[in-house]
This record gives C-alpha cells, structure tokens and sequence, in this order.
C-alpha cells in the first residue's frame, strides 16, 4: 500500500487538529494505509505579510506532540531554519524541508544531522535531476534517511504543471518519492495577496502519479477548505476523503 502524509496546512487550533487527526486515523487505519499526520507550527513563506502563519515552534510542537501521544500517529512537520530542525526532531518522525528552501545548506544539514527521515520538497523551479545535488548533501551530512517530494514546476506566471516523468527520474536516486497532489494544483500568488488553487483536479493527479510508480500521496485537508486559514483553495475536505482514497486504492490495486 502506498503510504499517505496527510493533514491541514497549518495549525490553526488545537481543537481543529485533533479533530482532522483523529478522523485521519479512523479513515486510513480502516483502510490498511500507512500513514503520516503533518500540519505545520508555522508558514514562514505565505504571499502576505498579513497571512496568518500559525502558533510558532514552541505551542506548535506541544500541539503536534499531543495528536503524537492521543492518537498515537507518526508526524510530519516542516522547518524553514536550521535552528528549528533539533527541536522539530523530539517530536517530528519526518522532518520536510519546503520547496522554495530545498537548496538551503545550512538547513539541510541541520536537518540531516537529527538522523530522522528528511522529507525534501522539490523546489517549482528545479529539475528533477538537479535534485541529486540535494541528495548529495544530505548524504554527506551523514544521513540516507530521504524522501523527495514532487509538488509541480512553475509553468508561466501563478501556474504550475506537473510533469509525472519528474517521479520517475527522482525515483532513480534509489530514494521514495511522494506525490504532493494538492500543492501541485496551486496558483502562486493568483489571487493576488493568496495563492489560489484547483482542487477539482487533486484526484486526476494522483491517479496519474500512483499509475507511473509513486511511493506515497501527500494530500491536504480541512473540515472546511473554503474558510481555511492557509491554502484553502487546494485542500481536499474531510468529509470527501475517504471515498477519495478508496478510489485511489483501486489504482493502485490495478497496476501491482
């Protein structure tokens, strides 16, 4: 079975994340799925300055350590300083570093020093087979615990297109490779002082991701998207996802 990192964008509330928390792992414990919750502490690269960013390291990390121990889920969260990645590691089983910061030395190494799984989101302006050099950091910074993310290339202005030979080519640096389908139907910065996005297309993406060999989905969701905090417009709500991952596992089913 493929393995799913799911869960909001960010932490908007404690009582918000139990809740998508604890309905996440009814849903893929029924369905035999592994599974990774991930929500973020905090967003340090929103459009606005005015966009809400989250509880911040220390409240947010109490909050990720209590969906941890309650509902006893392996976690994911994201670091965008080299300073956060040791703590983020006493409580993160994954640590993911953000497409627009996946060059970034110093994190990268911070990160890859705390010996925990480095998950590596493909910048929008990279080839795939430019992600080696990634790799290769990590390598040498003493860690081959590594998964890398496709999230869609920058196509034009506010568009990305995903092109699903970026999973193949990744895959043959001999490390998983997950498909981030609600990122990659995003707009950057479409609407202006938010990033829009297409939700209507997460399904066909990943559909077409799981046909060419990805090792895992990530996918985004809110009780309700539209009134999200961050990244609303791509998110997939709660109450649709199971159904969409039973659709998903028959493709899977069909191609193994």
């Amino acid at each position: 079975m493929f393995t799913l990192i799911a869960g909001p964008c960010v932490i908007e509330s404690e009582e918000n994340v139990m809740q998508i928390a604890k309905e996440l792992k009814k849903i893929t414990d029924d369905l035999g799925i592994e599974y990774y919750f991930k929500a973020s502490f905090d967003k340090a690269n929103r459009t606005s300055i005015y966009s809400y960013r989250g509880p911040g390291l220390t409240e947010g990390l109490k909050i990720l350590k209590k969906v941890k121990d309650t509902c006893g889920l392996r976690i994911v969260t994201d670091i965008h300083e080299h300073c956060q990645a040791e703590p983020a590691s006493k409580v993160a089983d994954i640590l993911q570093i953000p497409a627009f910061l996946c060059r970034q030395t110093d994190l990268l190494v911070a990160a890859a020093k705390t010996g925990k799984t480095i998950n590596v989101k493909k910048a929008q302006f990279l080839a795939p087979w430019d992600m080696k050099n990634v790799v290769k950091k990590l390598e040498e910074s003493g860690n081959n615990h590594i998964m890398l993310c496709e999230r869609g290339t920058t196509f034009g202005y506010n568009t990305l297109v995903v092109d699903m030979t970026s999973i193949i080519e990744m895959k043959k640096f001999g490390y998983p490779v997950i498909f981030d389908a609600t990122h990659s139907v995003q707009k950057p910065g479409g609407k202006g002082d938010a990033t829009g996005g297409n939700r209507e297309y997460v399904e066909y993406l990943a559909k077409a991701a799981i046909a060419v060999g990805t090792d895992g989905l990530f996918l985004e969701v809110h009780p309700e998207p539209d009134e999200a905090k961050s990244d609303g417009p791509n998110m997939i709500p709660l109450l649709e996802l199971r159904a969409l991952l039973e659709r998903l596992i028959k493709v899977y089913g069909s191609i193994q």
